[in-house]
């Protein structure tokens, strides 16, 4: 069985919690409970494309908020 986290043929979901963080999904496998999909359904490079132009900040939302505040 291949990773279905690598098949470049998969269709793929963008998800984000809520610290913000990005995550690449396979569209075949249930979205995990604490996870919004945020870009539905498409290649994995578009989905990967979105996240990069989307997650501009790694920190997570918590970590930005307590320095920022």
């Amino acid at each position: 069985m291949s990773n279905p986290f690598e098949d470049a043929d998969a269709r793929y979901h963008v998800l984000v919690n809520d610290e913000a963080q990005y995550s690449l999904w396979p569209a075949a496998v249930a979205c995990p409970d604490g996870w919004v999909v945020v870009h539905d359904d498409d290649s994995r490079s578009a989905c990967l494309e979105y996240i990069e132009k989307h997650w501009t900040d790694m920190r997570p939302a918590s970590l930005v908020h307590s320095q920022d505040g």
